[in-house]
């Protein structure tokens, strides 16, 4: 069963036998307003913990969206690249922007569960 972790930068990573589906939360495509364009990280790239991995840009901003585990990136969503408003539709469905094979599963341990999100995000009102 797939666990899924949250940032303080609000992307989240949903991991499932040791690789991570990483995008952003539903407050962050709401804050970022319609997404008009993604960059996506090279396939096979290693990213660390914390280093910025894409780029979502928006009518209002654009945003660097930081890796929240360090691996090797094993897939990318193409769709979300060629269909960027797919990430506001569904942002941790469809809306995923790419997979990382995860090089410390135990980085996930210093992540926000749901539950600990949702009490961050009401502690941002």
């Amino acid at each position: 069963m797939a666990n899924i972790y949250f940032t303080k930068d609000h992307e989240y990573v949903r991991i499932d036998a040791g690789v991570g589906t990483v995008g952003i939360s539903d407050y962050a495509q709401k804050q970022l307003g319609d997404v008009v364009f993604v960059e996506l990280p090279a396939q096979g790239a290693t990213l660390a913990k914390g280093a910025a991995a894409a780029v979502v840009e928006s009518v209002k901003a654009a945003s660097d969206v930081f890796a929240p585990v360090s691996g090797a990136v094993a897939e990318v969503n193409a769709a979300a690249e060629s269909q960027p408003g797919m990430i506001n539709e569904d942002p941790l469905g469809r809306g995923w922007l790419y997979k990382i094979r995860l090089s410390d599963p135990k980085e996930s341990e210093g992540l926000m569960d749901e539950k600990a999100y949702a009490d961050f995000l009401e502690s941002l009102a």
